[in-house]
């Protein structure tokens, strides 16, 4: 089955991974095993944000596009059936807006 759109719910937000580098500074090409997980991506989808009660809804302070700081464990895996990696968390598991 192919997935073609995700729609976060609540606080959740959908972030895809930047590419961490296949090669080294020196030009050496890095086994799979020694390649860093980089701690930052791209946020892709926001949901509406997280109900408090009936007509009270908490806004998330991110938005498609914006650069993120990622905590090092955490969220849940999504396979979009690409390459890349996308991974949903909860607004507040994510640590910094990057400018």
């Amino acid at each position: 089955m192919s997935i073609r759109r995700v729609i976060p719910l609540l606080d959740r937000v959908l972030v895809k991974h930047f590419k961490a580098p296949t090669t080294s500074a020196g030009g050496i090409i890095l086994p799979e095993g020694t390649k860093p997980k980089l701690k930052e991506g791209v946020v892709v989808a926001v949901g509406p944000g997280l109900k408090i009660d009936k007509d009270t809804t908490v806004p998330i302070p991110m938005k498609e596009g914006d650069k993120v700081l990622l905590p090092e464990y955490g969220g849940n895996d999504v396979d979009l059936g690409g390459d890349e990696e996308h991974t949903l968390y909860r607004s507040d598991d994510i640590l910094a807006i990057i400018e």
